[in-house]
């Protein structure tokens, strides 16, 4: 193009700013649009310039801060991670420089007075943010540049993004890690030369080169590698919180100058290879500790990650291929055997067994014909499919699934935010503990009173308990997704092992909500049970009513059906071959009969004909899941707005504690608050749109997959397959990950109440205190990570 790329004015002569583009060298007018082209290409987001109706403003005309982040505010950008939700803007932000809870508690802080902000929900261990405000008074722009203002770098999450910071930050602490391993060789091999105990009379004058030797090896772990520390300390301090960077560059910066000191003066002693292990190791520990976030998180992203980039199109110009994320409704795809699905879709050609583990946690094929809806990122596993666009990849359940797990992460039950004040308060009790430790010393020998306080300052540093809640709940969530169970809100984890009581909708939950014939009885002699059925379903064969699809198997093309019509809250009637033939409820048909179970009557001139029993086939698990509960000490309700003896049957048959029927919403809720009064926790499982308000009251909730939307909405968490065996499989885990919580609490604060006297007392050495503190987060990661195993 002639004029700029980005704003499209005219291009100057002389100097030229060029810039590749979908492999393409595209010119610029200034370096302003140059760079924001270039971060807009960087962030993913060059279909900006695919759909975008006009240029965009020139760069140069807003100040260098938001020359970056002005495009954020462009409606083609955000239409690729901005959701518009109760008349408010939504994003999931991926956020740099995150080191502790402290971080998110000052970012939540300073942005939730930020005005036009609704809500901001930070997880230090995805180092992810969900930011939701009004565009009326603020936009995303500003939003970014107010995370800029308090030292955070936040951008929109975008899985591929986030997958290129993760590797430039492991090579950035990999380097940081090989300049202070290296140093603390030397250091270490150098100061082997200042022990008087092993080298008694060595030469003043040696000593003294040593150390100096020492100091410029320790400048570089300082300057460099312990930059992190500093950095994350002086974010805090600035504004005006406590994180546990502050004691530990404390710690570093003491040491230092105090050997440093000694140095110059040549009196006391130095510690160069402590400051360099100490960096060392907590770089080594903060490395682990990323990769250990990574694997808790990654779940989320992968998800993503397996909807396949590209699609092919079929259209007027024939089959091409296009990026799937541009996929739009109404459009036809083809997709081949052994290839993912690119968009949820409905198959208007072809018969296919569709891989749905990665929605439902569900390994075995299931069966899709024509007709019948498949999800973006599901394996089409045998034929070639041809199907139609339903909704936009932003739209997609695997996109709902993934907002929603966010949704859960972002949110903090008690113990999450209990820990989260304990962390902040246990650094300033560290620090006024600190400065007693070293008065007192100071009295009783002045010599040690810094190096007592040193040691108490590494050795108590909160590291550990920082971690202790946030990790377990981020690896359980990720564990009950991959499961099958996808927790939408936080206290899940909390209640479920708590629960006494589980009460189930009985239609379309413990049953399969699907109408099936159970028994044909034939009363006319010159009829065989096959022309019944063949009369029954010709006469059903136009209605959508679900007792008609009992009947759609046994339709005959050469029964035909004139002056068909439906008689309201009795039937349907018809004529067949001459004969009127009528079929319906027993109230209209054969009201001298009286059954328990669900029957349909057919009938001509001459009376009633045939009774067909339907039932609701119980789900194949519901026996083993109420069986379970029984053994467990668990309560068991069934709670239906069923008024037929189908209610009685099946809670004989399933052996539940107590039924209640022909209950309306309003006397569900009733239901829930009287288990309330009587100190029961209920677990309420339900599809249905009238299960909505009870699922929304219910201590906590479960829909089923093949649930409402309104109902989906209500409940804390979702079964992605229809298997009543993920609700077992969610207590089981809630009830882990509380035990590892504890054990994580029990071991951060037993070993801080142990370390705290000895360091206090002179009996632990900073060394063996940094590595004492160093190994404590470890053991805090590594048993949170066993949640991902069960």
């Amino acid at each position: 193009m002639d004029g700029c790329f980005h704003c499209g004015e005219a291009v100057p002569g002389g100097k030229r700013f060029l810039l590749d583009i979908d492999g393409i060298s595209q010119p610029f007018c200034c370096p302003g649009c140059l760079a924001v082209a270039d971060t807009i290409i960087d962030c993913g987001l060059a279909s900006y310039y695919q759909h975008r109706s006009a240029p965009a403003p020139k760069a140069d005309a807003v100040p260098d801060e938001l020359k970056l982040l002005q495009h954020y505010d462009l409606a083609e950008i955000q239409q690729d991670f901005v959701l518009d939700k109760d008349n408010l803007k939504e994003v999931q932000l991926s956020i740099a420089g995150i080191s502790c809870a402290a971080c998110a508690w000052l970012i939540e802080r300073h942005l939730s007075r930020t005005p036009g902000v609704a809500l901001i929900q930070v997880n230090t261990t995805t180092e992810r943010a969900r930011l939701r405000w009004d565009e009326k008074l603020t936009t995303l722009s500003q939003l970014l540049s107010a995370f800029a203002s308090i030292g955070y770098q936040a951008r929109p999450f975008q899985p591929h993004q986030q997958e290129q910071e993760y590797n430039k930050e492991v090579k950035a602490y990999l380097l940081r890690m090989g300049v202070a391993g290296i140093a603390s060789m030397q250091v270490m091999m150098v100061a082997i030369a200042l022990y008087e105990d092993l080298f008694p009379n060595t030469d003043a004058g040696l000593v003294s080169y040593f150390r100096w030797i020492s100091l410029w090896l320790c400048v570089p772990v300082m300057g460099y590698s312990a930059l992190p520390f500093y950095r994350n300390a002086w974010r805090g301090l600035k504004n005006r919180t406590l994180n546990m960077d502050l004691p530990v560059s404390m710690a570093m910066i003491f040491a230092f100058f105090a050997s440093v000191y000694a140095t110059v003066t040549g009196t006391g002693d130095v510690y160069y290879e402590c400051v360099s292990m100490f960096a060392f190791l907590l770089l080594t520990g903060r490395f682990l500790e990323m990769r250990a976030k990574r694997r808790a998180s990654e779940t989320t992203a992968n998800l993503t990650l397996l909807v396949p980039m590209l699609a092919r199109v079929e259209s007027e110009l024939g089959e091409q291929e296009v990026a799937a994320k541009t996929l739009q409704p109404e459009q036809i795809v083809l997709v081949a055997p052994g290839s993912q699905i690119p968009a949820d879709a409905q198959i208007l050609e072809g018969s296919t067994s569709i891989d749905e583990s990665m929605l439902t946690g569900e390994h075995l094929p299931v069966l899709r014909n024509i007709g019948d809806t498949v999800f973006a990122g599901t394996t089409n596993i045998e034929s070639p499919l041809r199907l139609k666009v339903l909704r936009n990849l932003a739209d997609a359940r695997v996109s709902e699934i993934l907002r929603a797990q966010d949704d859960a992460l972002a949110e903090k039950p008690k113990v999450a935010i209990l820990a989260d004040q304990l962390s902040r308060y246990f650094v300033a009790a560290l620090l006024v503990v600190t400065l007693g430790t070293y008065l007192v010393w100071l009295q009783l020998d002045s010599a040690k009173a810094f190096w007592v306080m040193l040691s108490v300052l590494v050795a108590t540093c909160p590291c550990a308990l920082s971690l202790a809640t946030p990790t377990a709940l981020t690896v359980a969530t990720s564990r009950l997704s991959r499961s099958g169970v996808l927790v939408r809100r936080a206290h899940v984890l909390d209640t479920l092992p708590k629960v006494t009581r589980m009460v189930f909708d009985k239609t379309g939950t413990l049953t399969r909500g699907e109408i099936a014939l159970s028994k044909t009885l034939v009363y006319h002699s010159t009829l065989s049970e096959a022309d019944v059925l063949a009369i029954a379903a010709a006469l059903e064969a136009q209605s959508e009513h679900p007792i008609a699809r009992a009947f759609s198997k046994h339709r005959n093309m050469d029964v035909v059906v004139t002056s068909r019509e439906n008689q309201v809250g009795r039937g349907v009637t018809g004529e067949i071959a001459g004969t009127c033939w009528r079929l319906g409820s027993g109230a209209w048909l054969a009201p001298e009969q009286t059954t328990t179970d669900l029957s349909v009557y057919l009938a001509n001139d001459d009376g009633v004909v045939a009774r067909f029993s339907l039932s609701d086939p119980l789900r194949d698990e519901a026996h083993a899941l109420i069986q379970t509960c029984r053994e467990r000490g668990i309560k068991t309700t069934i709670l239906t707005g069923d008024s037929s003896g189908q209610a009685e049957v099946v809670a004989q048959t399933l052996g539940v504690d107590k039924l209640v029927k022909h209950a309306s919403p309003d006397d569900k809720l009733a239901y829930l608050r009287e288990c309330d009064a009587a100190g029961e926790v209920c677990l309420m499982v339900g599809d249905g749109i009238n299960d909505a308000p009870v699922l929304a009251g219910a201590h906590v909730s479960f829909a089923m997959a093949g649930g409402t939307d309104i109902a989906k909405s209500s409940a804390d968490a979702i079964m992605l397959a229809d298997d009543l065996r993920h609700i077992l499989t969610a207590r089981h885990v809630s009830a882990r990950c509380r035990a590892v919580i504890k054990q994580n609490f029990s071991w951060a604060l037993g070993y801080n109440v142990i370390i705290l006297p000895l360091a206090a007392t002179g009996h632990v050495s900073p060394w063996f205190a940094m590595v004492g503190m160093s190994v404590s987060s470890l053991i805090v990661m590594t048993n949170s990570l066993r949640l991902s195993r069960l």
